[in-house]
């Protein structure tokens, strides 16, 4: 086996320098998020690379064993549930949902077909991305208040917008019904289904819902846009949509073991990929859970997740036997993008935002600024004075503050946004930069 200059195996992967050279210049209170674990796993064996730390006020360095809600990679240990309770003959594939639901519960059906737990795992159910009686009473954590009562209520009066079986779409609903109807199949509850089935037999002891103190003491704290603080989401009810917390070690393991024909769990994980519809294009299809691309002589098998404070990205190749874990408490792109890149150089790394900074000003030349700017009908920008400090406020959102990088050009710190005042002296308009899109607003007040 040859070398690579680093004294690690060679790797058709970046190696852990490169990796840690990467993350140490996006990870931080200036970067895309506060900490970042990346895992590989290669036929010679594991890496895990991480940076950063556990909150804003806790400088605990994450690793490997730190937890991070996954979010919707949640959906492929539901739909490997799914085909482990099929192989041991409990269900089938195609059972229609009304099988394991309370025989008062109707659910939704279409030109006389039923939905099966099959068109659930493949989001070709029909079902919408969430229900339509979901209302929470915390927009901070949306599904903690959404019961079963709700979610029978919603399946027994949704009528579906399209023929089963004939239109993806991404449906958390459908994801979260089918962790509920397994559950009640097997007469226990979501978390522990995931216990007795998956995390015990393939020894992943840091994976759950409900965390243990020493499980809770190495969960990382959530962070949204700027880097700020947020709180954990919770889903009692559509659990198996995105409920579960883990580390990289342990979902290094879950790849593992989808990829050994001796693993427990290797019957059930190949189910979850030979039972495939196809998404459209040549190159994309849909296993159970799990997306499946074509690049190159290669398969990519991927899922990605995220929640209000956090972001996830599991994918492996089965051909080559590699995989990549990548976690961060912080909602950010970077974490798909750098996983998509890390198992397929053609996906190109974003580059970084650009660091900017603030100078000081007169804060009297802020007047020329405050008024009120049209960007598109039913948006308006406000800019406001503060004292000392310019503010900024969309339509429909929070007030935050900008910062001059010029007499005329602002940036938030916040989010990756910047707005150019025009003309001299009073502002004519602004241009709102954002997101590779430079757009105009016209002052109207």
């Amino acid at each position: 086996m040859t070398k690579t200059n680093s004294g690690e195996p060679s790797s058709p992967f970046l190696s852990s320098q490169q990796i840690a050279e990467i993350l140490s210049e996006r990870v931080g209170e200036r970067g895309q998020a506060m900490a970042v674990v990346v895992g590989i796993v290669e036929p010679q064996g594991r890496r895990i690379i991480a940076r950063g730390r556990f909150s804003r006020d806790d400088p605990r360095p994450v690793d490997g064993d730190t937890l991070f809600e996954i979010g919707s990679v949640t959906k492929v240990f539901t739909t490997l549930l799914l085909a482990d309770m099929a192989n041991r003959g409990e269900l089938e594939l195609d059972d229609p949902i009304e099988k394991l639901l309370p025989p008062e519960v109707s659910a939704p059906r279409r030109n006389g077909r039923s939905i099966t737990l099959a068109d659930l795992a493949s989001h070709m159910s029909s079902l919408p991305r969430l229900p339509d009686n979901m209302a929470p009473a915390d927009n901070a954590d949306p599904y903690a208040d959404y019961t079963v009562e709700q979610l029978h209520e919603f399946l027994c009066n949704h009528r579906l917008a399209h023929d089963i079986g004939t239109h993806h779409e991404y449906s958390n609903v459908g994801f979260g019904l089918l962790g509920h109807v397994l559950a009640r199949r097997a007469g226990t509850d979501y978390d522990q289904l995931i216990q007795d089935r998956i995390a015990i037999p393939l020894g992943m002891d840091s994976t759950a819902i409900a965390l243990t103190a020493a499980l809770s003491a190495r969960l990382a704290h959530g962070h949204g846009l700027g880097l700020m603080p947020v709180a954990n989401w919770n889903l009692p009810t559509l659990a198996g949509a995105g409920a579960l917390r883990s580390t990289v070690r342990d979902l290094l393991t879950f790849i593992e073991a989808a990829l050994d024909s001796t693993s427990p769990l290797a019957a059930a994980f190949d189910l979850t990929l030979s039972t495939r519809r196809p998404l459209g294009a040549d190159t994309m299809e849909i296993g159970l859970g799990w997306m499946i691309e074509k690049a190159g002589g290669e398969e990519i098998v991927w899922h990605n997740g995220g929640t209000g404070g956090y972001c996830s990205f599991l994918g492996f190749l089965p051909k080559s036997r590699r995989g990549v874990v990548v976690l961060a408490n912080t909602v950010t792109e970077f974490v798909d993008n750098f996983g998509r890149h890390l198992l397929d150089p053609a996906t190109v790394l974003a580059p970084p935002p650009k660091q900017r900074t603030e100078i000081s000003i007169d804060p009297q030349l802020y007047d020329n600024y405050v008024g009120q700017y049209q960007l598109a009908p039913g948006a308006v920008i406000d800019v406001a004075r503060d004292g000392d400090r310019l503010m900024v406020q969309l339509t429909g959102q929070e007030q935050y503050e900008i910062f001059p990088e010029t007499e005329r050009d602002f940036f938030l710190k916040i989010v990756d946004a910047q707005i150019t005042f025009e003309g001299s002296g009073r502002a004519e308009g602004l241009t709102l930069h954002q997101a590779g899109q430079q757009m105009p607003a016209a002052r109207i007040v």
